[in-house]
Formats: C-alpha cells, sequence, structure tokens
C-alpha cells in the first residue's frame, strides 16, 4: 500500500496520464458512486440520482480522455518511427540494386505479436534526363529543350 501512495505521489509530478493515477482516479469516482447510490436509496432525494449522474458523466468523459491521449501518443510515435526510417533511407544509398534496406528487411521479418509488418511503399524511379529526350524525340514530340539544342548546333554550322 505505501508503494502504491509513492507512485501516486510521483505521477503527480509526472506529466500525462500514468496508470497508478489512473487507478486512483477510478477508485475515486467509483467510492463516489457508490456513496451517492446508497444516499439515494437511504433518502429517495433526485438530488442525489442527478450528482451521481453528473459524476457518471464525469468519470466517463476522464476515461474517454485518457484513451484519446494514448492514441494519439501512439499515432505520433508511429509518425516518428516512419520518419527514422525515411530519414535512414535517404542517408543509405546502396550500391548493388538488388540489395535489401532496413525498412525491407524489417517487412519481411514476418508477424509480430499477431501482428502483420507493413511494408513501405517504396517511391518510383525517375529515369535520366537523356532517356527523356530519346522517348519524346521518338513520340515526335520536341520539348523546348530539345529546340534550344538545335538551335545551338545550327549557329555552330554558320559560324
Amino acid at each position: 500500500m505505501s508503494a502504491f501512495l509513492t507512485d501516486l505521489f510521483n505521477s503527480i509530478f509526472t506529466p500525462g496520464p500514468t496508470p497508478t493515477l489512473l487507478v486512483a482516479t477510478n477508485v475515486s469516482f467509483a467510492c463516489l458512486q457508490f456513496v451517492l447510490a446508497v444516499l439515494f436509496i437511504a433518502t429517495y432525494s433526485i438530488h442525489f440520482f442527478i450528482l451521481s449522474t453528473l459524476c457518471g458523466g464525469l468519470w466517463w468523459a476522464i476515461n474517454w480522455f485518457v484513451a484519446e491521449l494514448a492514441a494519439a501518443k501512439q499515432k505520433e510515435d508511429e509518425a516518428e518511427r516512419l520518419r527514422s526510417l525515411r530519414k535512414g533511407k535517404e542517408r543509405q544509398v546502396s550500391p548493388v540494386e538488388g540489395s535489401e534496406t532496413e525498412g525491407e528487411t524489417a517487412a519481411k521479418g514476418g508477424q509480430e505479436g499477431g501482428k502483420e509488418a507493413i511494408k513501405e511503399v517504396q517511391p518510383l524511379a525517375v529515369p535520366p534526363a537523356d532517356t527523356m529526350r530519346k522517348r519524346r524525340s521518338l513520340a515526335g514530340e520536341m520539348s523546348t529543350e530539345d529546340e534550344w539544342e538545335k538551335v545551338d548546333e545550327e549557329a555552330g554550322k554558320d559560324r
């Protein structure tokens, strides 16, 4: 019991909802609901019913808010993990075209804890500019860049 009280006191100075603080909150609301129910049964006063309803709503709202905080933290952690993977991929230069990156290796790792590993979508490679020029000229299209190259070639012949 003293360990719980010590943890409860320390959780006051820890940002965010801690498990010890959540247990203390839920036990407090359960005790308050019990007292309000006993008072309602003893007096049949509508005031205790209204107080019990307000207490139940506040209890639900606190637990909902804590669940939303946990979901937001989980999303932020996942986003941070993806950002770190992307940074690692940008820094990594693979000398062999068929080699695996760290993300692909992790994706092939299989299932962890019953969840399937997520395989990231690789960006499409952009062909070099020379290849694009050849494709345009074969298709009959001329880009402005190709026209200026022809003008430069003709100007070189005239000299």
